[in-house]
């Protein structure tokens, strides 16, 4: 496939003056659901990834070869921009050389690659981040990993809560000398760094992890935000309606008692058939199994 187009469609995104907020992506479907509904970007966030593939919380331990097939399947599915959230490139600078590649070919429109010192070391309690020689070793791996110039590489670090205003200005400096396309902030301690370290890049700028300090998009977007990440509602939705729907198959309440239960609503059979392209498929059947 052609994957160029929706790449370019999201530098645009980049290059605007508005801050949109991406809708989180996990399987086909999802992907199909955004673009149908007019959304023009998706999200798929590493811990996103961890519990549809693993059933398991966000510690780095599915394998960047299971990612990069899970975004593949997503990006096939339409013409959606996704951004994906790649952790540390799932190594050390050649490891990320070679994931940006993987991920390059699965589809994607944007990668993020962060600094922090992932898996967490032993003996570690609290996140900590690579030196930023090292961290700069693998944004300059990232960008010259991707085969297509398009494909967007965002420098991502979460300095800010973890260092400080300071160290992470020292950070953005540096990462944009790589020839990354954008900074990546994950969570700021007050409106006032939030807003010093914007102004420290004229980079584009994808915002997260800000919890009550997040601006409003316009807000965000005259500090050159264009990407403000505001959680992973659908996947846990989802997972809330699958829990219930379960409960009431099984006729048990939330203490595994057993209960009748009316059964949640389940998807529109019109609107399933769009997702799933059920027409396009009708129509080759009918030209090549006739």
């Amino acid at each position: 496939m052609n994957w160029t187009p929706r790449r370019q469609r999201f530098r645009q995104i980049l290059k605007g003056t508005d801050c949109i907020t991406p809708a989180t992506v996990f399987d086909p479907l999802s992907a199909r659901m955004v673009e149908d509904l007019g959304g023009q970007v998706g999200m798929l966030a590493g811990s996103v990834a961890a519990m549809a593939i693993l059933g398991a919380p966000d510690k780095m331990l599915i394998t960047a070869s299971e990612f990069a097939d899970m975004a593949l399947r997503i990006c096939r599915a339409g013409d959606l921009a996704v951004i994906a959230d790649a952790d540390h490139g799932y190594g050390n600078a050649m490891n990320v050389q070679r994931t940006v590649r993987e991920l390059d070919h699965a589809g994607l429109a944007a990668i993020t690659i962060e600094d922090t010192d992932l898996p967490q070391p032993f003996g570690s309690v609290d996140a900590q981040l690579l030196s930023i020689e090292e961290g700069v070793g693998k944004m300059w791996a990232a960008v010259a990993g991707r085969v297509d110039p398009d494909l967007v590489i965002l420098a991502r670090t979460s300095a800010a809560i973890i260092t400080g205003r300071d160290d992470c200005i020292a950070r953005i400096k540096a990462y944009e000398k790589t020839g990354v396309d954008g900074i990546t902030l994950i969570g700021a301690r007050s409106r006032d760094d939030l807003e010093a370290l914007c102004a420290a890049t004229d980079l584009p700028i994808m915002l997260g992890g800000l919890g009550s300090i997040a601006p409003e998009p316009d807000e965000a977007a005259k500090m050159g935000a264009r990407i403000c990440l505001r959680g992973h509602q659908p996947y846990l939705a989802s997972l809330a309606a699958t829990y219930r729907a379960i409960q009431q198959v099984l006729g048990q309440n939330n203490d595994g008692q057993k209960s009748q239960q009316a059964a949640p609503p389940v998807i529109d059979d019109k609107i399933l058939r769009q997702l799933t392209r059920e027409d396009t498929y009708d129509s080759d059947s009918g030209q090549f199994l006739r």
